[in-house]
């Protein structure tokens, strides 16, 4: 399986850019699901590929109806809607009281976006968009079927110790109590910073220590470009070479870490590659 749920704890530090950006370049084929309870973004900053607007209404909104009767994987793509590019998303709820028809299903979506990865017919991976969470946000729900939980993060004194706390929290509920570097869990529950690139390095090295000294199990995967033209682009609200961007290019360094050291267990059969950035 191998559906990777990208959340935040508090503030505004991109997740939703950073869930585009890893789809976007990621080496199979992969859905981007919005399962932010809040609500999603993209209806509102991306045109669709017929170069009109996202339908607000297909996607994790009209999937709600189907999953309260059973939700076979396959079933996914009945709700999907193609990016301009190419890349395949599942629109989020357009409000957070539309959360109310999900109640209780985020168990049945987290299985499913897992079980994807085995389908025969269309398989993939899933990158869920889950926004910032907090205790009874209910897309923790899913995070037992996700092989990664990436918690994305800024880099001020505040951001980090939120994060850390975030990850400590995650790892009682995920996997029972805190455990050191030696006693890695699943889902492996990872940070991404959002960081300048030319400090990075002494940066990740940091932010590792003080995960490992609060026995969280978790550590830095990896950084995503603080890119803000970049950003733009990958929105469409700039034009230029997007696959050139600092945020790109850090994007392809993450996606190509992360299978480097997890595609083993991602046995998804190779599919062709969709028109993402960078392709």
């Amino acid at each position: 399986m191998a559906l990777i749920a990208i959340a935040a704890d508090k503030g505004s530090p991109g997740v939703t850019t950073a869930a585009v950006a890893l789809a976007a370049v990621w080496p199979r084929r992969v859905l981007l699901a919005e399962a932010d309870p809040a609500g999603g973004d993209l209806v509102y900053r991306s045109a669709a590929a017929h170069g009109g607007p996202l339908n607000p209404n297909t996607g994790m909104l009209s999937i709600a109806a189907t999953a309260r009767r059973g939700l076979v994987p396959d079933q996914l793509w009945d709700h999907v809607q193609p990016l301009s590019g190419g890349l395949e998303v599942l629109v989020g709820l357009g409000i957070a009281e539309h959360a109310a028809g999900l109640a209780g299903l985020w168990p049945t979506l987290g299985h499913a976006f897992a079980a994807l990865a085995d389908s025969p017919n269309a398989p993939a991976d899933v990158i869920a968009d889950c926004g910032r969470i907090s205790g009874d946000t209910p897309a923790v729900e899913m995070f037992p079927h996700a092989a990664l939980v990436l918690l994305v993060s800024r880099t001020e004194p505040e951001a980090l110790a939120r994060v850390r706390d975030r990850a400590a929290a995650l790892a009682q509920k995920l996997h029972g109590g805190p455990r050191g570097a030696a006693a890695l869990a699943t889902p492996l529950i990872g940070v991404i910073l959002i960081a300048d690139p030319s400090g990075a390095g002494k940066l990740v090295n940091q932010v590792n220590d003080m995960l490992v000294h609060a026995q969280t199990g978790a550590r830095v995967v990896g950084t995503i470009a603080d890119d803000p033209a970049g950003a733009d682009q990958l929105a469409g609200r700039k034009r230029g070479r997007l696959d050139k961007s600092l945020l790109i290019r850090s994007a392809r360094k993450v996606t190509a870490d992360l299978h480097q050291q997890y595609g083993a267990a991602w046995s998804v059969p190779t599919q062709a590659p969709h028109a993402g950035a960078g392709r």
